[in-house]
């Protein structure tokens, strides 16, 4: 008889973006037992300024749909709108909380949580992303108290182009700005394939590094006192959210 998993733990109800193809492989690979994720899409394919905004647009009806679903919590999961400036997160945030009458949070949030939980001051920031985008997040990162020592963007616009980009080529831009002074590598976006390169690098340059997808679903597990994991993402699975 085949064993399928409800998500008799938790059900984490999750907005992705609708050109986002790694999310959802990563994040059901991560789960441990009981625990499933359930998602809805919202319009997102490039990361131009007026395509995040319009993104966040949209944000109560899909958070309705996955209160259908009768989630447990509610998660908005796209890293550049999240961190697109200090208010955003939060904001979207409460929106989501009117509109399904559940708990939420965000990718940004749970970054945040995930540096201060690995203790982590100076960052390096390895991302697909065009150049403003960059600039936004670092801007982010400052205002929560991280200092970016160095960062690189791809210049890579959608999703479907940065999901083709292989797990090596976040293994060799690490091993590229490896600095000594840093405290942790960050691998931004939900759509690479960052997953797979995570305990490489850990092993590689002896730093911690969490990835939007990593990060979104330890503080999920750990704020709902889920304390297992599936192995194989890294070193952040042996702590708690601060």
């Amino acid at each position: 008889m085949p064993v399928i998993d409800y998500g008799e733990r938790l059900r984490l109800g999750i907005m992705v973006p609708s050109g986002n193809v790694i999310a959802e492989p990563q994040i059901h690979a991560m789960l441990p037992p009981g625990v499933a994720a359930y998602m809805t899409r919202l319009p997102l394919r490039g990361s131009s300024e007026a395509e995040l905004i319009e993104m966040g647009r949209h944000v109560e009806s899909g958070a309705k749909l996955l209160a259908d679903a009768q989630v447990g919590v509610v998660v908005f999961h796209c890293t550049a709108v999240s961190t697109f400036s200090a208010q955003m997160g939060k904001e979207i945030q409460q929106r989501i909380e009117q509109a399904s009458g559940l708990p939420a949070f965000s990718t940004a949030e749970a970054i945040v949580s995930a540096l201060h939980a690995l203790k982590a001051k100076k960052i390096i920031l390895l991302t697909p992303y065009i150049e403003e985008v960059n600039v936004r997040e670092c801007a982010f990162l400052a205002h929560h108290g991280f200092e970016v020592i160095a960062q690189v963007g791809l210049g890579v616009n959608t999703n479907a182009e940065m999901g083709q980009l292989s797990e090596q080529v976040w293994v060799d831009l690490a091993l590229k700005l490896q600095d000594p002074q840093a405290d942790a590598y960050f691998i931004s976006c939900t759509a690479v394939r960052s997953a797979e390169a995570i305990e490489r690098i850990e092993a590689l340059l002896d730093r911690p590094v969490i990835t939007s997808n990593q990060a979104m679903i330890w503080f999920g597990l750990r704020r709902y006192g889920i304390e297992d994991h599936a192995p194989g993402y890294g070193r952040l699975f042996e702590l708690q959210p601060v």
